[in-house]
């Protein structure tokens, strides 16, 4: 079993504080930090673009930052992105003419690359990029804002995506972002997963630390 990580989303911070925010998560012992790119098109929000992560950068940020795009098209912003500072870029299928190709910019740009799968998308997409991804995206809400509510027909799609990596024998990240908490970290983790992406869950807490510990002791729980 790979090490659990913990990426507090930055979509329920304060943007007013954003590079607190981000620093005060990292301090109370998040792993990395997760950057929501939403167009107003793929999805219908609109949140920040690669200014906002060079900023994080320029602030003073040095924890790995991962970038979800919930954008169409993918490839300009994953060029801009991995200049901007990104650690991991991920994309949707649906949302690239060509996911090959832009998984194959991703690594060129000296990022990990990943593809995320909203509720409704089939793990067909997978079978012939495998051995381009470094991690694999289960949307446990449909993609687009914050605070939703867990689906829980996700566990299901999480344990095949682990049996088909195992299978692959491959050192795969599997991550989960929508509706992760501390009452239901531990089941997902079972289920197969290893990244956990939390927004409101951390975010909407007064001690950051506290609710990242006890989500570590209810993963230590789930092994």
């Amino acid at each position: 079993m790979q090490d659990y990580l913990i990426l507090p989303s930055l979509l329920s911070a304060d943007f007013a504080r954003l590079g607190e925010e981000a620093e005060a998560v990292i301090d109370a012992g998040a792993d990395m930090l997760h950057l929501d790119v939403m167009d107003n098109h793929y999805v219908p929000n609109l949140t920040v673009g690669p200014l906002v992560c060079e900023a994080l950068r320029s602030y003073g940020i040095k924890a790995p930052i991962d970038v979800h795009l919930m954008t169409k098209p993918v490839d300009r912003l994953i060029i801009d992105f991995a200049k901007a500072g990104a650690t991991n870029i991920t994309f949707h299928p649906e949302a690239s003419d060509h996911v090959d190709r832009s998984l194959a910019l991703i690594r060129q740009h000296g990022c990990k690359a990943g593809l995320a799968l909203n509720p409704a998308t089939s793990l067909h997409c997978l079978e012939y990029v495998m051995d381009k991804l470094d991690l694999i995206l289960i949307m446990s809400v449909n993609p687009g804002f914050g605070g939703q509510t867990f689906i829980p027909s996700a566990l299901d799609k999480i344990s095949r995506v682990r049996e088909l990596v195992t299978s692959h024998d491959l050192t795969v990240r599997i991550a989960v972002d929508g509706g992760v908490k501390t009452e239901n970290i531990g089941q997902i983790a079972q289920a197969g997963a290893d990244m956990f992406i939390a927004g409101s869950a951390i975010f909407n807490q007064p001690d950051y630390a506290e609710v990242i510990s006890t989500m570590r002791k209810q993963l230590l729980c789930a092994r």
